[in-house]
């Protein structure tokens, strides 16, 4: 089994000794597709479809306790489309409070990465500027879970 690079939690740590922006800027230029250059043993990509207030906190929750249990060694994807893509706007609509987005901020600084749907994006007319610094575009959510999968990310929907 390959060894988990814990040298990343070593920089996010240092990081936010001396500010969170460095941390985040750290880590964001580290993300290939979809995390870390490594390989983790577990892969992870929750689906986001729905701008519920709870149903956005299940799944800040749920990435969090993942992150604490298998620390390195998971890599997960929040895709969002739907309705949740305002989890990721700068002005988000549907209820979404700005603890949610500081909270997705958070775990995007210690690799969660967080995909938006392009077509979601366009029934919108949102562009790139409408998104937090950290979020992702796909051109197809639904298609990002699918090839996520394909590379053996579990699938998980609430």
């Amino acid at each position: 089994m390959k060894k988990p690079n814990t040298l990343r939690r070593r920089i996010l740590r240092l990081g936010g000794l001396f500010g969170a922006g460095l941390a985040a800027k750290t880590v964001y230029a580290h993300h290939t597709e979809t995390h870390f250059e490594d390989e983790s043993a577990h892969k992870l990509v929750y689906q986001c479809n729905s701008a519920d207030h709870e149903y956005i906190d299940h799944i800040l929750f749920s990435c969090g306790e993942m992150l604490r249990k298998y620390g390195d060694d998971i890599e997960m994807v929040v895709a969002t489309f739907g309705p949740g893509i305002h989890l990721l706007g700068k002005r988000p609509g549907r209820g979404i409070t700005r603890l949610q987005q500081q909270r997705a901020e958070s775990l995007n600084a210690y690799g969660v990465a967080f995909h938006v749907c392009g077509n979601t994006m366009k029934s919108l007319g949102w562009t790139e500027s409408d998104l937090l610094e950290f979020a992702r575009v796909v051109p197809i959510g639904v298609d990002d879970i699918m090839q996520l999968q394909e590379k053996g990310f579990a699938y998980l929907s609430w």
